[in-house]
């Protein structure tokens, strides 16, 4: 098999790797895009994981555009969020996939290092050997043992504590839009009183610039929003990186995403995407896999 076959057989979890670290598409396409590029001047033949060698690749120009990204987030207007991508159904299928591209996970792997976000993509989502992860991130075998151990529990200790259940998760959402047609408390009663709403635009649009936090701030956050008119507004419902999610749409173009996090019971995160950079795979179907 040619190497240009090689790369297209693991193009979907390449991307799936590349996208988890980075956090968004664009980089992700970048990093596949300057990955093939090394591949294709590598004589193959010595190779024998091909798999493994090419995940290393990618890890490896992933860390490097999360490093310099990183760099520039920090002087980022308000929440960086990622960039929001639409999943097919299958992804639901493989529990732990559809967990690491959750919006809500996402955000979580963003307060990690680089090194520790890279070790803990490989090791708990695709359940690389520590000594692979070594070779990928340029570390020790101990020193990656050590990243894992500390990347996880810094996850656990920031992740919802109930299992997903996609039904009432799309119950929920429909009870939230039908909220946002209300008032007040209406909106309160399906949110929980811990509600948190992050909101990006970038500096680009408007945005709230800090986190707004309780059910009663959300709601008033949201019904302000509400308030101002969008010209030849038009709102769908989608599924972005397998959460429920709302589009709304001025004319054809989308002017805000929102993905709903909730604990089948009560909204309890809203992530709001407006900076129009980020909202471009919001409608293209991406392929992942572990």
């Amino acid at each position: 098999m040619g190497s240009a076959s090689v790369f297209e057989e693991h193009r979907s979890l390449l991307f799936t790797i590349a996208y988890e670290i980075t956090g968004t598409v664009t980089d992700a396409e970048d990093v596949l895009q300057e990955s093939y590029l090394r591949w294709s001047a590598v004589d193959t033949g010595p190779i024998g994981n091909q798999r493994a060698y090419l995940a290393k690749t990618v890890t490896r120009q992933a860390l490097n555009s999360l490093r310099t990204t990183q760099r520039r987030r920090e002087d980022y207007v308000g929440p960086w969020l990622p960039e929001p991508v639409v999943t097919l159904p299958d992804v639901a299928e493989d529990a732990v996939l559809a967990d690491s591209l959750s919006f809500a996970m996402l955000v979580v792997l963003e307060s990690l290092s680089p090194d520790e976000r890279a070790v803990f993509v490989l090791r708990e989502v695709f359940d690389f050997p520590y000594s692979e992860i070594a070779e990928a991130t340029g570390k020790t075998t101990a020193a990656v043992r050590q990243l894992a151990h500390r990347a996880k529990e810094h996850v656990q200790a920031r992740q919802p504590r109930f299992e997903v259940d996609a039904q009432r998760q799309k119950v929920v959402t429909e009870r939230f839009i039908e909220a946002l047609g209300g008032d007040v408390q209406a909106l309160m009663d399906v949110l929980a009183p811990g509600a948190v709403l992050l909101s990006d635009g970038g500096g680009k649009v408007s945005a709230a610039r800090r986190p707004v936090v309780g059910a009663d701030h959300v709601a008033r956050f949201l019904l302000g929003i509400a308030k101002k008119p969008i010209p030849d507004m038009r709102v769908e419902i989608s599924s972005l990186n397998g959460m429920p999610a709302i589009l709304i749409y001025s004319g054809d173009t989308i002017d805000l995403a929102v993905m709903v996090e909730s604990d089948n019971d009560h909204v309890t995160g809203l992530y709001l995407v407006r900076n129009p950079d980020k909202l471009g795979a919001a409608t293209t179907t991406r392929q992942f896999s572990r």
